[in-house]
């Protein structure tokens, strides 16, 4: 076949098939008109949702950061008396501007407003961030309960395999521990202890573990949590203090 009939029959071909093309356009236009319709619609509600999500990120990590100003303050006890005469006590010094005169009255400050920015953005980072420094709080202010039911919020929100889901589960259990309820210490260690998370400090668990059974007067649990110490984990810096552990008990 000669180039100048292949030529002509490609000609042929393409105006076929713009042919065909247009005739597919023209008998459908209605329904592609709605398609791209459509498809802009999602694009602008894809847009919108990511512009809303955007905004309330700033907002959260702005109420976050807001409560975390109180939360760090400067605690600075007021003098009971001057140094020298004329000198003014500490805490008047600067007018107790951004400063709090202890622990107490600093957490029972940030508390409110760390609540509320957990409230306020419940599922968001910063909002986790705000409610896992709220039960630290709680917990340092003696309020165990609403300490451990705030951390369970916690791990419920970031799930267990996240950083503040770890910090929640090991923050709830020292404040089992402190707060006496030793039989719930000794179930959250547990469930720790026999964890797949490799990330989670095992060694200090155990110790932990241990020194709550210790309390609760379980010895032959106690020796064999600080045994596991001792035979699991023999380069801890943990090592040393479960050997005394064990000595002691045997005394």
């Amino acid at each position: 076949m000669k180039a100048k009939e292949r030529h002509h029959l490609k000609e042929n071909e393409l105006a076929h098939s713009l042919a065909a093309t247009r005739e597919f356009v023209d008998a459908r236009r209605g329904q592609l008109a709605g398609l791209v319709i459509v498809v802009l619609l999602v694009v602008a509600g894809i847009f919108g949702i990511t512009m809303w999500r955007s905004q309330g990120n700033v907002a959260a990590e702005q109420a976050l950061a807001n409560a975390m100003v109180t939360m760090n303050a400067r605690v600075i006890p007021p003098s009971a008396t001057a140094e020298t005469p004329g000198d003014v006590p500490a805490a008047a010094t600067i007018g107790a501007e951004g400063s709090y005169p202890s622990e107490v009255a600093k957490l029972n400050a940030a508390a409110p407003k760390l609540k509320a920015a957990a409230d306020a953005y419940p599922d968001t980072e910063p909002g986790i961030t705000a409610r896992y420094h709220y039960a630290s709080a709680l917990a340092a202010l003696g309020k165990s309960d609403e300490a451990v039911a705030s951390f369970d919020d916690v791990i419920k929100r970031a799930g267990t395999d996240t950083l503040y889901g770890r910090m929640s589960r090991l923050g709830k259990a020292d404040t089992q521990m402190r707060a006496g309820k030793l039989d719930e210490a000794i179930t959250t260690w547990k469930e720790l202890a026999a964890s797949n998370d490799e990330t989670l400090p095992k060694d200090a668990i155990l110790m932990e573990l241990g020194h709550a059974y210790v309390a609760k007067g379980n010895q032959a649990e106690a020796k064999k949590t600080f045994t596991q110490v001792v035979d699991e984990h023999p380069t801890s810096p943990y090592t040393a203090e479960a050997r005394m552990e064990l000595e002691s008990l045997k005394g």
